[in-house]
């Protein structure tokens, strides 16, 4: 065993060992993002959550900003808020929609897909995250559309 010892000393001091032995990364810190708006809502979950530079936003609805009120309008107006609504949150946080790099939506009905879709591609003006979609047996506040989003800070 000592042999081994010296011989992982003689190469560090060969090869710079200060690349070689440098100390174990830091445990990312776990960030809650919510706002007193968000809180006084009294849902049982966050805003958001920062991990390192990733922003995971939980699920948005069409709701009007700071209530629980579906806009009206059907799936392009609901789809349009949610989008809205998410673009506000990760501004917020230190993020834009062009930092998304992947999306989940979830919609009430399936054939809704290409009126959410053609107000999808305009909000997200050409960038293209990742993105998912599926049909729900229901959705909250019995809204059209859910969006989660992905996006980097900074």
């Amino acid at each position: 065993m000592p042999y081994v010892l010296a011989i992982v000393v003689g190469l560090a001091a060969g090869f710079g060992g200060a690349y070689l032995f440098t100390p174990a990364p830091q445990p990312l810190e776990l960030e809650i993002l919510s706002t007193p708006e968000q809180d006084a809502l009294n849902l049982p979950f966050a805003e958001g959550v920062r991990i390192g530079d990733v922003i995971a936003l939980s699920g948005q609805i069409g709701a009007e900003p700071g209530s629980m009120a579906l806009v009206p309008g059907g799936i392009q107006a609901e789809t349009r808020q949610t989008l809205e609504n998410i673009k506000e949150s990760l501004e917020r946080y230190g993020s834009s929609m062009d930092r998304v790099f992947k999306c989940t939506v979830f919609l009430r009905d399936m054939s809704d897909w290409p009126a959410m879709n053609e107000v999808y591609v305009e909000m997200f003006d050409g960038h293209r995250p990742a993105r998912s979609a599926l049909g729900a047996s229901g959705l909250a506040l019995d809204g059209a559309v859910e969006i989660e989003c992905f996006a980097l800070a900074n």
